[in-house]
């Protein structure tokens, strides 16, 4: 293996497959990235058996082969190294000498056999997406999982393909997310895949990227360009969120969504530290906020709001609403609710985007 690369393709081929190599590993060569050269140039792969990220960069080979090593070790000695060509060499089997100007040094790794082989995923007729509607689908919906253990399935975010549309739901039981977008082409299949892959996508395709996405039996790929991006699909049947979503909420409350973070920020700071429950009193022009927690005190705040319906009071997880809110793309908000004990939806007001898009919290009791 013989390669002269500039530092500054080298830090980007590094920095693309830094996030899928595991801090912390009792496998030694997981720690390891593998280092390919070859005729379409330097390719640079990491894996923590869950997520495996490869990408290709450019490079002037003299000699093919392969080697693992460390990772950490080759990133900080590439910050180091001032702007100008760094040649690598084999130096035996495992052992690697680098070079840039006056600099030498001299890294032991892992053979190649050892590095885990990736996925067999095959990407004749995979789905396609533009890296920008799975960013957005992500970057509205994926908080909304549960990080708990106790239910492994909801760990995943749930990615519906349909041949004019994609869906993704995350829900941890107590608050939901739902995005659709449209789109074209292709077959209909229900995925569950780990929020930590789907936010690699966002980090490594550019939002105009054309990405190719293909399955096998229970890993997911995408493809773009020189990069790949596989995963270790979650197996299981995905709750059936539709029965959750209400569709009978008579009562509909219009709200600045900045002013309503602001009151349950301001709510939270008495609310309990184990339910955050706020409780919310909404009737003609207004809602009033209030909290009560025995042993720190109590705290009132109240907004105007455009509220359709009977007075109504119902009881919240301030935390999980404030997190709803972040992710709202508009600065308008529609709740609609039907009783204390009924889910609530929360919408965007006045978003003029072709996706479709809503979050569900479910209520809080007032008393115990």
């Amino acid at each position: 293996m013989k390669f002269t690369i500039t530092r500054e393709q080298l830090q980007e081929g590094l920095t693309a497959v830094a996030a899928a190599i595991p801090a912390k590993t009792t496998l030694p060569v997981l720690s390891n990235v593998l280092v390919e050269a070859t005729k379409q140039g330097l390719r640079l792969s990491g894996t923590d058996l869950d997520i495996a990220v490869s990408t290709t960069v450019a490079a002037d080979v003299d000699a093919d082969g392969a080697v693992t090593l460390p990772a950490k070790k080759l990133v900080d000695i590439t910050r180091e190294l001032p702007s100008a060509p760094i040649r690598f060499a084999a130096v035996g089997e495992q052992r690697v000498s680098i070079e840039c100007g006056r600099s030498k040094f001299k890294l032991l790794g892992l053979p190649r056999e050892e590095f885990p082989s990736f996925p067999a995923v095959k990407f004749d007729g995979a789905w396609q997406a533009t890296a920008g509607v799975v960013h957005k689908l992500v970057g509205h919906v994926a908080f909304a999982a549960s990080t708990e253990e106790s239910r492994p399935i909801l760990n995943g975010v749930l990615w519906e393909l349909r041949p004019d549309r994609m869906r993704m739901v995350a829900t941890n039981g107590h608050r939901l997310a739902k995005m659709d977008v449209p789109a074209s082409g292709g077959t209909s299949a229900d995925l569950i895949v780990p929020p930590k892959a789907l936010e690699q996508i966002r980090r490594l395709f550019a939002s105009d990227a054309a990405i190719d996405v293909a399955k096998s039996d229970n890993h997911l790929g995408f493809r773009s360009g020189g990069k790949l991006v596989f995963t270790r699909l979650i197996e299981g049947p995905y709750p059936n969120y539709e029965q959750v979503i209400p569709r009978e909420n008579d009562k509909a409350a219009t709200i600045d969504k900045a002013a309503m973070a602001g009151a349950l920020r301001r709510m939270s700071v008495v609310a309990s530290d184990q339910t955050h429950r706020i409780r919310l009193a909404f009737s003609g022009g207004t809602v009033k906020f209030s909290v009560q927690t025995p042993d720190l005190g109590e705290a009132q705040d109240e907004l105007p709001v455009t509220y359709e319906g009977e007075p109504l009071e119902i009881g919240f997880n301030a935390t999980y609403l404030l997190e709803i809110l972040k992710y709202m793309p508009t600065d308008e908000v529609r709740l609609t609710l039907k009783a204390p004990e009924r889910a609530a939806t929360v919408e965007p007001v006045g978003w003029d985007d072709p996706a479709s898009y809503m979050a569900l919290v479910m209520p809080l009791r007032l008393v115990d």
